[in-house]
């Protein structure tokens, strides 16, 4: 009894190797020595994460910051924007909400029209770098959404900016 047993045992184990077998060869040259031949040149890398989701990556920036009552897009913002321009110029089925934003001081028609100012300046800037209008739109949410809660410069200049929301 305990023979038939092993000589299952045996058996099923050899019937798992070869189920676990692929049965193509790896390495068959294919033109070179190493095998690295024609076929490595078709493989396209892959991207399996994409660029909006790395921490890392520029465009993980999606603030434009503005100064006291201006609606000047800093040149310091200019690779931001340049690695945003290139993303959405890849990807043509991307599009992206442009959300200006004030602080609190000012009349809510001002904030509002203000806040519009610096959602355009940076769609202009975006259109000027090459992304197709089509993918880019402006609004103003004015003093309505503060990024900082606070009354005082600090707070003031985190709620100073134009925020890119990707749809």
């Amino acid at each position: 009894m305990s023979s038939l047993i092993r000589n299952i045992l045996a058996a099923s184990t050899v019937v798992a190797l070869a189920a676990c077998s692929s049965g193509v060869k790896l390495n068959n040259g294919a033109g070179s020595a190493n095998g690295a031949g024609a076929n490595a040149r078709s493989v396209a890398p892959v991207s399996a994460v994409d660029e909006l989701n790395n921490p890392n990556s520029p465009l993980a920036q999606r603030s434009v910051f503005f100064d006291f009552d201006s609606y000047t897009v800093k040149d310091s913002y200019k690779s931001m924007l340049e690695a945003h321009a290139k993303y959405l110029i890849a990807h043509p089925n991307r599009h992206v909400l442009v959300q200006g934003n004030t602080d609190e001081r000012g009349t809510s028609e001002y904030n509002l029209a203000l806040g519009e100012k610096r959602a355009e300046a940076v769609v202009k800037v975006l259109e000027l770098l090459g992304v197709p209008s089509s993918q880019l739109e402006a609004v103003s949410f004015g003093k309505e959404k503060p990024k900082a809660l606070g009354h005082n410069e600090a707070a003031w200049a985190e709620n100073r900016r134009a925020d890119l929301a990707y749809q």
